[in-house]
């Protein structure tokens, strides 16, 4: 009777190693900031918790547990200081947090949890300029012998005749006029961005050392993890672009003296000539080329187009430091959502959060991109609310603005996502659960796949210690068949019906396949 139970006991042992593969289930790791995944997120869209229609602190304490679920390792906080503005991008006071927000209590509160969960806390420091309402431009604005005068970059009205209505348009901002004229006589202020935003000037020692004293306050007394420094190539004009790096080697050296763990992730928005030499300073730097490129590679349904991209950038930074983070998205604040980018399809839309989590990176998520929130511009319709649930049981959405794109009949809240297999959320959470489990996904180098390949095939090698993949994205709308790699051992994962047998692999429209050696 005992040898029967005990045969009994192993059968069934026997039976559920053959249903699980024989296998147990691969570690979930955090590879911030190297390669960890980071959530951004806009706080008054994201979750409001005392029902005055603004998301806050206490909303997104409430709702760490979505971040941790679907596998991020930090968050990144667009701006939270005091400001006049919603984007809150001109602040007016850089020791406080906006009380539609919170207290700062709330904030630290929020710090706390969000550390428990081993989650990083970054925010947007916003130093190239400050709102026209902040204390040190009231008092600059009075007289020329001000003593808060030389803070900002002020000049007499003939001596800049030429340039006040002379300006070229760039990437990060369409304004056409940087001198404005604040009403007191003949003196201009410079204002790269526009009038409510007057440019700081980092030729004053003083400005500097306000800048370190604030950076302090933040890491010491608040205890954030670092910061993602906006605008980052215009501290200093754009012909002073050795002026800029140096000054950023200065901020980064003052800041790890206080933290020496401390994440810094810089916005120059430019090509990667002009992003690379500010590696030395900013040793993470958002890859806008990726953005571009991925949405370039599905219009012209040419896939090596995005892999020749990142392995060039990655190549090229390697010659400026062999010590940088690539800071990858595929969308963000600024820019269209995901989804409207790619033609509201579906399909591209996962294969696009594919592309993003198989290639190197530490991959950036804008809010809402998980459940295939939708958005364009003017930038407040892509910022809108977030949907937690059916509009009728949401308590926590927020209504600071009535929605244009994102409302419940264009888009499936989250509580409802949860329940459907194929959903965007379930999609995100499986992709990086796939790329936190596999440290060639996360760590690995990028070798381009040499072999002819049909135009829409994107093809590429990510190899690391012990581990390497080869991974296969088809971003057309035909099903094409490929000769497999000899070496390859095992499927890691498939999306979209794809499949490896008899030395072949067949890629139906939209789909991703991952093999193992």
């Amino acid at each position: 009777m005992v040898n029967r139970s005990i045969q009994l006991i192993l059968s069934i042992l026997l039976i559920s190693l053959i249903s699980c593969g024989g296998s147990k289930e691969k570690k979930v790791e955090n590879h911030w900031p190297h390669a960890g995944i980071t959530y951004e997120i806009f706080v008054q869209s994201f979750y409001d918790s005392n029902g005055d229609g603004i998301g806050d602190f206490n909303g997104v304490t409430k709702k760490l547990d979505h971040v941790k679920e679907l596998g991020a390792n930090a968050i990144w906080f667009m701006p939270v200081m005091e400001s006049p503005s919603y984007h809150k991008y001109d602040v007016t006071n850089y020791k406080s947090v906006h009380p539609d927000y919170g207290t700062m209590d709330d904030f630290k509160s929020l710090i706390a949890e969000a550390h428990k969960n081993d989650i990083k806390i970054v925010i947007d420091l916003i130093i190239n300029h400050t709102s026209n309402l902040h204390p040190w431009f009231l008092e600059s604005q009075k007289s020329r012998d001000n003593p808060y005068r030389d803070y900002y970059v002020w000049a007499q009205k003939d001596t800049i005749a030429d340039f006040i209505n002379k300006k070229t348009i760039t990437l990060d901002s369409d304004n056409i006029r940087q001198w404005h004229d604040p009403g007191f006589g003949e003196d201009y202020y410079y204002g790269f961005f526009y009038g409510g935003m007057p440019d700081l000037n980092f030729d004053n020692p003083k400005v500097r050392d306000e800048i370190y004293e604030i950076g302090r306050f933040w890491l010491e007394e608040v205890g954030v993890d670092g910061f993602r420094l906006d605008a980052a190539k215009h501290i200093f004009p754009d012909d002073r672009p050795l002026d800029n790096h140096a000054f950023w080697k200065e901020f980064r050296d003052k800041m790890t003296a206080i933290k020496p763990d401390i994440y810094l992730v810089g916005e120059v928005y430019d090509k990667k000539e002009i992003v690379a030499p500010y590696l030395p300073g900013l040793p993470a730097l958002f890859n806008f080329d990726f953005h571009y490129t991925l949405i370039e590679s599905f219009k012209k349904e040419e896939g090596m187009l995005l892999a020749r991209k990142q392995k060039e950038v990655l190549d090229f930074y390697k010659e400026i430091t062999p010590d940088f983070i690539d800071a990858t998205i595929s969308s963000n604040h600024d820019q269209p959502r995901l989804l409207n980018s790619l033609d509201e399809n579906p399909k591209k839309m996962k294969l696009a959060t594919n592309i993003l989590m198989t290639m190197p990176g530490a991959p950036y998520l804008y809010y809402g991109e998980e459940i295939g929130m939708l958005g364009k511009k003017p930038d407040e319709n892509i910022r809108e609310p977030f949907l937690w649930d059916m509009k009728a049981n949401d308590k926590g959405r927020a209504t600071w603005i009535e929605p244009k794109y994102s409302i419940d009949e264009t888009v499936t809240p989250l509580a409802i996502q949860k329940s459907m297999s194929t959903s965007y959320f379930n999609h995100y959470k499986e992709i990086i659960k796939l790329r936190n489990t596999n440290r060639a996904l996360a760590l690995g180098d990028l070798d381009l796949y040499e072999g002819d390949l049909p135009s829409p095939v994107m093809a590429f090698f990510r190899r690391h210690a012990d581990q390497e993949v080869v991974v296969f994205h088809n971003l057309s709308d035909q099903t094409i068949v490929l000769d497999a790699p000899e070496e390859a051992g095992s499927l890691l994962y498939s999306y979209g019906n794809a499949k490896w047998e008899g030395g072949n692999v067949t890629l139906p429209a939209y789909s991703s396949l991952v093999l193992e050696y």
